[in-house]
């Protein structure tokens, strides 16, 4: 089996693809950048959600009840390449509107791509607070 090892460019395009679909509370672009058997991992949340469904869900009633990305940038990147895919991981400053007001944080996150073709699909993300 042979698994094609995506190049650093390629791994910050795909996690930046991310980030603007976030900051722009584009959930269906969003999403399309997660593989459906994705796992997410949020310091916020009591449990893990199993799937993009799961997900899916979540951001639906967030944004259900106000809730909308006003900022989000990333700093301090790091990456790692392997063979089928990479692991990228920086820091997040993100500003929100919530029906209880604005809300702003920073956060570590990771998250994982698996190479499909000549693209990369996000499989894994997780999210601590930055101390």
């Amino acid at each position: 089996m042979t698994h094609v090892t995506p190049t650093e460019e390629d791994v910050r395009a795909a996690a930046s693809a991310i980030v603007d679909a976030f900051a722009a509370t584009d959930g269906a672009r969003y999403f399309s950048l997660f593989a459906p058997e994705a796992t997410f991992v949020f310091h916020t949340e009591p449990e893990r959600l199993e799937d993009r469904a799961a997900y899916e869900a979540l951001w639906q009633e967030w944004v259900a009840s106000g809730w909308r990305v006003t900022s989000c940038t990333s700093s301090d990147p790091h990456v790692q390449v392997l063979p089928g895919g990479a692991v990228f991981a920086h820091s997040v400053s993100t500003s929100v509107d919530t029906a209880d007001g604005p809300e702003s944080y920073r956060e570590r996150e990771t998250i994982v791509f698996r190479a499909e073709g000549d693209a990369l699909i996000a499989i894994h993300e997780h999210l601590s607070p930055q101390p």
